[in-house]
């Protein structure tokens, strides 16, 4: 996911850090320069409470801020199905298997 947060900021003609903070302020956000200038960038974290505020504050949605990057994440391969034992709609059969040393259950 890309933070998209300036573009959106901008949208609203909101080009200073601190007319942001002042803004989230006004709706009960009080954010710290250091926080904000994490917000500015690529932040690791976010709590959803602050993103709706912040979602307020620009007018936008969540889908505006968090951008989704197709082929960022690999695609890990799906296990083999024994095609003919399932049937079409149906969920393939769970098979146990048996690991060693370990005992069956009752």
């Amino acid at each position: 996911m890309k933070w998209d947060l300036r573009m959106a900021a901008a949208r609203r003609e909101i080009w200073k850090a601190s007319d942001m903070r002042r803004l989230l302020a006004e709706l009960g956000l009080e954010i710290s320069v250091g926080k904000m200038s994490s917000l500015s960038g690529q932040p690791t974290s976010i709590r959803l409470d602050d993103l709706e505020v912040i979602c307020d504050a620009l007018g936008c949605g969540p889908e505006q801020l968090l951008l989704r990057e197709p082929g960022k994440v690999q695609a890990h391969p799906v296990a083999d199905v024994d095609t003919q034992d399932v049937a079409v709609g149906q969920s393939p059969a769970v098979r146990p298997v048996r690991r060693s040393g370990r005992t069956a259950p009752p």
